[in-house]
């Protein structure tokens, strides 16, 4: 167990080899061994501070189609409440001390604002003095917005009236936020579904030094291969708190009068699901055993159905802990899913890795008709019982094909109240129902062709074609369902337009047959022609195919939500190079434009940058692109020193890597955030961002690595030299997590650069035997590969200074905060020129203001001394600066 402890006086990790004071041609003293929090030179301050937080999309759209809901954010978050004590358990942190999870200590909001549409009326919603607020969840009628108030002790749930504005606490007592993260609103509107700590609870079990036994790890003697996790559980008193903190009561709250009633037994609950009648509740519960090997994400299961009482009615899905997730030469991953690690089932799929046989897909049906799921009919008496897949690679037996059903589950959800809907000849992929429930929109994928299509139930024997597209060609895909939600969403926005959690169905015209899909066109030359977002219509019966809306050519324009079924009013985003992203609502029917925000670019001075994109081709006929950003007031001709940024991707040829860069949008604004490289312009450097792709035969691509990565930074300086660009005798080079690795890794391998930035990476491979990003490989299948690619045992090759930093509660896969300690400690033995600046509290991406502009401090002043000014003899000190408290 990880108890993290407030402290007195932060600890900055700084391990120096050489004596780091400097004082640039500027004149500014920095001394970058000071065991401070530094700040960075004004210009950079002004952009790092920036208040971007203040701009504002438009997307959540409440029930009354007038009221958009806004969150208003603090802004940075500061090293006073990242340093609040908390637990790390299973790779899940929680704030032990208020009974939530850690998320809600750390990212805060200050304010939420109603915005109505029509009027342009704004209405704020604050928390009491010394509190913040999430999670706001809009009430079934819109009529109200719940959401949670947290104080340094306790979290509670508000409820507000979108006429006034005014909050009051409903909940009697403070509520279990450690698992179950959201709120639940009853179909009536009258009610909220939450968990509370339980009557005569136990006190929190006592955090000793002393332990009572040693760690113990005992294989099962069956393979269990797994990613490596950084804080995993280690002994009985981890999981005594684990059980402590997840263990809640269930309890339904009369909104109205702020009182309350406990329904059924306290149970390990981690997810909530409200039927649309109000009569029933999904419920997803942890089951034990725990375990030392895998994440609290892992753990055992059980997905089951209950009455308003508590009283449990069925088992929906059971799902056994799993200590074996990584597969061996796995198939390329699906969008959206980890390389290498099996595919992540959602609320209720039928658990992660689930028998074919099992039920899968459970949804509330919108009719408020008991439930639907999936399964594949019964095999023929006799045959062999299908067992979950191993992790080796599947015996290519074909097996007897069945066909998948849709069935639905009524009350009282016993063993006889199941019946099937519908009989598909292929695996359904994905079910979306009608508002009526009486048509099916599904998905099916046979032979690489993905196919949509709909049944209406009393025309079963038809199948009506939406589209068929050839999944590998993104060029002409066609779209996705667009649904909505039809009850308990709690944003309409980030559900309604693509599915989650609540009770979605598809977006259906007023004309009973048509449907939208809602996409992305696009160019296979994307610096002529940028991705168009597009909504086009289509009768599933007639199959008439209509565009509704395309994002203008010269804009990009993206739909954020609608106002009703027959997208009369649309509300987009739009954006150009020039114009920063403001939300508009678009009257389909006139043709009318009109903004809604008035959102500021607060970086104007980076934005203003000079950017350019560039195609470069490596000795092995390879293309690919870069782009480099100058100053403002750039002279044509001028050779700057550089920074190169980059992060290295995985392709199997050339025609991978050219889809890839489709995605390119040359109209998109450039954005700056708190660590845009782009800011380094202001500072007199170019920055150059190369694409930098590895490739090589499918699951073999790494064979390629150092090869890959030498030539593609040889062609990109070359051609930026030859244009004029660039000094190629004053460059840096850069990256966080893989670009970490890649960048200690150019610095051995190649010869170019003067000074390195590595941020939260991995540099020895073995900490990671079972595969990493793309390589789907295990370390004694390709070791040659993992050993050549481990820029530690190059230590010795390592050119130029190098800057580490790291986050001391690195979280990542992978990037265990020790590969940055023993980098530092094999460059330090080896006389190498280097630096580890290890941050308290920041996990893999640093986000507090303190580190963030230490950071910008040491990194500017890093670059200034081994790139910028090269060979050159600084002035004698000046008079420092540097003015930051000590922490």
């Amino acid at each position: 167990m990880k108890i993290t402890q407030p402290i007195g006086k932060a600890v900055l990790a700084a391990a120096i080899v050489l004596s780091l004071s400097w004082t640039p041609m500027s004149g500014q003293t920095v001394n970058l061994s000071e065991e401070k929090y530094l700040q960075p030179p004004a210009e950079i301050l002004e952009m790092v501070t920036a208040p971007r937080h203040l701009n504002t999309t438009l997307s959540n759209l409440g029930p009354d189609k007038e009221n958009f809901l806004v969150t208003r954010g603090e802004g940075m978050p500061t090293l006073a409440q990242y340093s609040k004590p908390y637990v790390n358990l299973g790779e899940t942190a929680f704030d032990y001390l208020a009974n939530r999870a850690r998320q809600f200590a750390i990212r805060r909001d200050a304010a939420l604002e109603l915005l109505n549409y029509k009027t342009g009326a704004k209405l704020e919603i604050r928390a009491p003095q010394g509190a913040w607020l999430s999670s706001p969840a809009w009430s079934p009628d819109g009529t109200r917005i719940a959401y949670f108030v947290h104080t340094d002790d306790a979290t509670n749930i508000f409820v507000a009236g979108i006429k006034d504005g005014k909050g009051r606490k409903v909940s009697p007592s403070p509520i279990l936020a450690t698992l179950v993260t959201s709120i639940e609103w009853t179909a009536d509107g009258k009610s909220i579904l939450t968990v509370i700590p339980p009557p005569g609870r136990k006190p929190m079990p006592a955090i000793s030094q002393t332990p009572t036994s040693p760690e113990i790890k005992i294989s099962s003697g069956r393979a269990a291969a797994t990613r490596t996790y950084r804080f995993l559980m280690h002994t009985p008193a981890d999981k005594e708190m684990l059980e402590w903190l997840a263990t809640g009561q269930l309890f339904v709250i009369d909104v109205q009068t702020a009182t309350g009633k406990s329904i059924g037994a306290p149970d390990m609950w981690r997810s909530l699901d409200l039927s649309p009648d109000g009569r029933y509740f999904r419920a997803t519960t942890m089951l034990k055993p725990f375990s030392y090997n895998v994440p609290l994400g892992e753990f055992g299961t059980l997905d089951a159905v209950y009455d308003m009482t508590g009283k449990k009615l069925a088992d929906l899905s059971r799902r056994e802990l799993r200590e074996g997730t990584v597969m061996r030469n796995a198939p390329a991953p699906a969008p959206g899913t980890t390389p290498g690690q099996r595919p992540a089932g959602g609320f209720g799929a039928g658990g992660r890795g689930g028998r074919p046989d099992d039920k899968r897909s459970f949804s509330w049906r919108p009719d408020g008709q008991g439930l639907s799921y999936l399964q594949l009919e019964p095999q023929p008496r006799g045959a062999a019982q299908a067992e979950e897949p191993q992790q080796e690679t599947p015996s290519n037996e074909p097996a007897a094909k069945r066909k998948d059903r849709v069935m639905q589950w009524l009350p009282p959800f016993d063993n006889n109240s199941s019946k099937l809907i519908y009989e598909n000849e292929d695996r359904i992929g994905s079910l979306t129902y009608s508002p009526d429930a009486q048509t099916l929109f599904m998905s099916e994928t046979v032979s690489g062709d993905s196919h949509l299509f709909a049944v209406k139930l009393d025309d079963p024997g038809t199948k009506r074609t939406i589209y068929k597209h050839k999944t590998s060609d993104m060029y002409t895909d066609p779209g996705s369902l667009m649904t909505r939600c039809a009850f308990g969403c709690a944003s309409e926005a980030r559900r309604g337009m693509a599915g989650g959690d609540g009770v979605t169905v598809a977006r259906m015209a007023s004309d009973g047959q048509s449907i939208y899909l809602s996409g992305t066109r696009y160019a296979k030359n994307p610096l002529e022609e940028a991705p168009r977002p597009f909504v086009n219509k289509v009768n599933f019966v007639t199959g008439e195919n209509t565009k509704v809306f395309e994002s203008p050519a010269d804009v990009y324009e993206t739909v954020n939500t609608v106002a009703d079924d027959d997208l009369t009013l649309i509300f987009t985003t739009r954006e150009s190079r020039t114009a920063n992203p403001d939300s508009y609502v678009r009257d389909m029917r006139t043709g009318e434009l009109r903004k809604l925000t008035a959102n500021v670019d607060h970086n104007e001075p980076v934005s203003r940058a000079i950017r350019k994109r560039l195609q470069v081709e490596r000795v092995d006929g390879i293309k690919f692109w870069l782009e480099i950003t100058l100053p403002a007031d750039y002279t044509e001709g001028t050779k700057l020193p550089a920074l190169f940024w980059f992060y290295p991707r995985e392709y199997a040829d050339q025609k991978a890597y050219d889809q890839s860069f489709a995605r390119y949008n040359r109209n998109s604004f450039p954005r700056t955030g708190t660590r845009s490289m782009a800011i380094f312009t202001l500072r007199g450097y170019a920055v150059v961002e190369p694409d930098c792709p590895i490739i090589g035969p499918q699951g073999q691509m790494n064979n390629n690595y150092v090869q890959d990565l030498r030539n593609n930074l040889w062609a990109v300086i070359d051609a930026l030299d030859k244009q004029g660009y660039i000094d190629r005798d004053r460059l840096g080079i850069g990256g966080h997590s893989y670009g970490a690795f890649s960048t200690v890794n150019a610095l051995a391998h190649t010869p170019f650069f003067k000074a390195g930035i590595a941020g939260n990476g991995n540099y020895n491979r073995t900490l990671t035997p079972f595969t990493f990003q793309s390589e789907r490989r295990w370390l004694w299948d390709a070791r040659e590969v993992y050993l050549g690619m481990s820029p530690f045992l190059y230590a010795n090759q390592i050119n130029g200074a190098l800057l580490m930093y790291h986050g001391q509660d690195d979280a990542n896969n992978g990037t265990d905060p020790i590969n940055s300690d023993r980098l530092f400690h094999a460059l330090n033995g080896l006389g190498k020129t280097a630096a580890l600046y290890s941050y308290p509290f920041e996990d893999h991406g640093p986000l507090m203001r303190e580190t963030l502009l230490d950071m910008w401090a040491r990194w500017d002043g890093w670059l200034d001394k081994y790139v910028k000014n090269h060979g050159k003899t600084p002035p004698r000190p000046a008079v420092t600066t540097n003015s930051q408290p000590e922490f």
